[in-house]
Formats: structure tokens, C-alpha cells, sequence
């Protein structure tokens, strides 16, 4: 047993006497992190906050998702975990997108997100309305005034109605088509088994697909006489080609794959790439090797006649042309990084793009109507004039409009007349057999008026009988 010691108490007070004045005892290690522990159990108290101090921000919002990037069979790019802002409820559901019922609603896990496994009905439900939510805030931020997003409406909403789309990621069984209704206010994507294979499709499960029908919904809401069959050729083309365009301009919209796209093309966006090539995996299935179009073609308006498919391809052919123009212009690799400039040059082309599309005509809107206001719009802008050379010139090429003989005294390119030059013949009606499901759906053929005059002529044929029998 250790023997205690006694100290005496005027030692200790003599001893502690001697010290300098000011002394403070160091803890030892061990009484420090005890003290720690303590600390770490204790609830922390309520800030003092200073009057003057500008008030905190607050905490960001959102959910993190896995999507596809591109196309289950574009093996290279697979999934891709991405984040959108704002709240984002079971469902998956938001105040402007709904998922449809055919899957039972995906709840968040206990962090807020949504990362299911691929090739599940649960994961297609998210990436659907993450593709949808991700476009309609890429063109919401394109119209975007003073750092505030501008609210894109759908074709049905008004101050009574803010009703969100639907969208039906198994919408279609057996169906190889996906479609946006107005009428149902939804987006609808089918399945099928293609002939000869065994593996199902689905449509929802291509970036590109879903991409471009959520283009045609929202051009829908800002241009709602354009989907009328009735239009010319011209407008019917310029929504299809919307639609395709949307889906390239998503993929610039997100660095990951303008990264790709670079480094698969090294920087020149003419050699082969998927950023060209639409819904690979459904193409494959009808045997076209490029997917359903490929936006980096040759064609001219003259060889298109009134097929809106092909229509479609001369605008998005030459939106292409000039986004890799602009691109080109714009590299300088020893000062910025290549992606950092394609990321921003789509971002400018796809805002003056929507902004142009606005300020054409409500109806019968021609290509040429859009290109004289991409002109006009790049001139106000203030860019550099090579853009609206680069515009004109492929226009031009495309035969959508007259070119303009280079001279001395010449106006720059954003103050020359646009005059047309290949149009459509008066009285020329859409060929949209070749079309998504979108273009070729039942209610924009306005197929009531033509039962309205067989119910007219019937009511006719009757009172005349009715007179020739009394």
C-alpha cells in the first residue's frame, strides 16, 4: 500500500508564492481531450448576432439524382449522379413537374435523394423528370433578367390554372413512340421489343428522347399555334427541330459532357460524335446507325419538299454549323480551357435561339422569320460581328435565305435584308408521318373541323329531304 504524504498547507502557499505573476498551469493532454469529450455533449447555445451584419444565407435545397447521360447504349457516358436545385417531393414531384401513376411514387432516402438502380421502373421514374426538370430550367434561365429565372408556362396554365405536366415514364406500353399531349398535359414514353432482339426498349430511358419532347411542351406554352398541322411545312419543321436542338443543347448545359464531347472529337465538333447523333438506342433498333437524325448534315431546303422530318434536319443542320462556327472563332486553348468555351458559346447560342423563336411570328413562321431575328438579336447584343456572318452564311447554304454579295460599302451581316429564298408553295400541307409521336398525334390535326363539316353536310342533306317530302 502506497504511503500517503502530508504536505504542509504554508509549503504549498510559500511555493505558489514564488511563481511569476501571471502564471497559468498548461492542461496535460489527457485533460484536454476530457474536455473535449465534455464539449461534444453539451448543447452549443444561440449565437450573439450582430445587428449590422448582413443576414446569413440560406441553406441550399435540392436532391441529388442518378441519370442517364446520354443513352443506355452509348456505353462510354452510362449513368451520371447530378443535382437539382429546389425542392423536390416523393414522386418523383415538383410545382411544375409531376410523375405519372403506372409507378408507384419513389420516395427520397434520409439524405433528400433519389439514386436508384438503372434498368428499374423506379429509376426510370427519376431520370424522366430529372431530364424534364433539368430542361425547363435550362430555358427558364435563358430568359433569365436581372439574375432572376423567368417562369416558362406550360400551353395550359394561366392565373386560374398552374397545373404541372405529367410525366409518364412507362406511358406507352408496346409502343415504340413517345409523344407530349397538351390535351392530357403530359409526356408519355413507350416500350418495345425490337424485331429480332430480346431486350425491351424504353424510350424514357434516352436522354435524347425525353429531351426532346419536354422541347416540344415548352415551346408549346411560349408559341401554342404552332403545332397545328395547318401551318406550312416550315413551322411544323422549326418544332421538330426544336425538339432535337433541345436535346444538344442540354448535354452543352452540363460540363461533364461538353468535356466528353471535346475530348471524343478533339474539339471539332464535325467529327463523329453523339452530341450529333439523336437517340442512338432507338435508332439502332430501326437500323440507322446515326440514331433517329443527325444534326451534323448537308441538307437544303430544296431537297426536303413537305416532309417535316426532313424539314427539320435543314434548321437543326444549320443551328449545328453555326455553333461549331462560334466555337471555332472562339478557341483560343493557351487562354481557356475548350469545354469552358463550348459550355459558354451554347449557352449564348441557345438563349439567343429561344429569344428569336419569341419574337417570330404567332403563326405560319418560316425559317427565314427566325434567322432575320437571330440576326437582329446577335446586332443588339453587342457579340462580335463574325456571329451574324456565321449566321447569314449558313442560312444561306441551306438555301433559307438569299446570300448577300460581298463589296465594298457592304452593311454588316445583322443589318442586311433577309429575303427568303426557298419558301413553301402556297396551300402546302405538313408531311408528318416520319415525325415523333408528338407531331403525328390526333389533336393538333384539327381533325374536329372536318367532323364538324360532315355534320354539317349531313344537317344540310336533311332539311333539303325534309323540304322535297312535305
Amino acid at each position: 500500500m502506497d504511503r500517503q504524504v502530508t504536505v504542509p498547507l504554508q509549503a504549498v502557499v510559500t511555493e505558489c508564492a514564488a511563481l511569476p505573476v501571471g502564471y497559468v498551469p498548461t492542461p496535460t493532454a489527457s485533460y484536454r481531450q476530457h474536455r473535449k469529450t465534455v464539449q461534444l455533449t453539451v448543447q452549443p447555445g444561440r449565437p450573439r448576432l450582430d445587428p449590422a451584419a448582413p443576414p446569413a444565407p440560406p441553406l441550399p435545397t435540392g436532391s441529388r439524382v442518378l441519370i442517364w447521360k446520354q443513352d443506355p447504349s452509348v456505353s462510354e457516358m452510362g449513368t451520371r449522379k447530378t443535382f437539382l436545385p429546389g425542392v423536390v417531393l416523393s414522386g418523383p414531384r415538383d410545382a411544375r413537374i409531376a410523375s405519372g401513376a403506372e409507378i408507384a411514387p419513389v420516395s427520397p432516402n434520409a439524405f433528400g435523394d433519389f439514386i436508384l438502380s438503372p434498368n428499374t421502373e423506379q429509376f426510370d421514374a427519376v431520370h424522366t423528370f430529372a431530364v424534364v426538370r433539368q430542361t425547363l430550367t435550362m430555358y427558364q434561365r435563358a430568359l433569365a433578367h436581372d439574375g432572376a429565372a423567368s417562369p416558362l408556362p406550360w400551353a395550359w396554365n394561366s392565373e386560374h390554372d398552374t397545373e404541372a405536366l405529367t410525366v409518364h415514364a412507362h406511358g406507352l406500353p408496346n409502343v415504340m413512340n413517345a409523344y407530349y399531349s397538351r390535351q392530357e398535359k403530359a409526356l408519355k414514353f413507350g416500350d418495345f421489343v425490337p424485331s429480332g432482339a430480346s431486350e425491351r426498349v424504353f424510350t424514357c430511358r434516352s436522354f435524347d428522347i425525353v429531351a426532346h419532347e419536354t422541347g416540344h411542351a415548352v415551346l408549346d406554352g411560349l408559341k401554342p399555334r404552332w403545332l397545328l398541322n395547318s401551318n406550312p411545312p416550315q413551322t411544323g419543321g422549326l418544332h421538330e427541330s426544336f425538339g432535337d436542338l433541345t436535346a444538344i443543347f442540354l448535354a452543352l448545359s452540363q460540363l461533364d459532357q461538353v468535356e466528353a464531347v471535346i475530348a471524343q472529337t478533339r474539339a471539332d465538333l464535325h467529327d463523329k460524335t453523339f452530341l450529333a447523333d439523336m437517340a442512338e438506342q432507338f435508332g439502332l433498333a430501326l437500323g440507322r446507325p446515326n440514331g433517329l437524325r443527325n444534326a451534323d448534315n448537308d441538307l437544303k431546303l430544296s431537297e426536303a419538299g413537305t416532309e417535316v422530318h426532313a424539314i427539320s434536319q435543314v434548321f437543326t443542320g444549320a443551328i449545328y454549323d453555326i455553333l461549331a462556327d462560334i466555337f471555332s472563332f472562339e478557341r483560343h486553348p493557351g487562354a481557356e480551357d475548350d469545354a469552358a468555351v463550348l459550355h459558354r458559346v451554347a449557352a449564348y447560342l441557345r438563349g439567343l435561339l429561344l429569344r428569336a423563336l419569341v419574337a417570330a411570328p404567332e403563326r405560319a413562321a418560316t425559317y427565314a422569320d427566325v434567322a432575320g431575328q437571330l440576326l437582329r438579336l446577335a446586332g443588339e447584343d453587342g457579340v462580335p460581328p463574325a456571329y451574324s456572318e456565321f449566321i447569314r452564311n449558313r442560312f444561306a447554304l441551306r438555301e433559307v435565305i438569299a446570300a448577300v454579295a460581298e463589296g465594298v460599302g457592304a452593311a454588316p451581316a445583322e443589318e442586311q435584308t433577309v429575303i427568303a429564298l426557298v419558301e413553301d408553295e402556297p396551300g402546302a400541307r405538313q408531311d408528318r408521318r416520319a415525325c415523333c409521336g408528338t407531331m403525328n398525334h390526333a389533336e393538333y390535326f384539327e381533325l374536329e373541323g372536318v367532323l364538324d363539316g360532315e355534320r354539317a353536310a349531313l344537317a344540310q342533306w336533311c332539311r333539303q329531304y325534309s323540304v322535297r317530302t312535305t
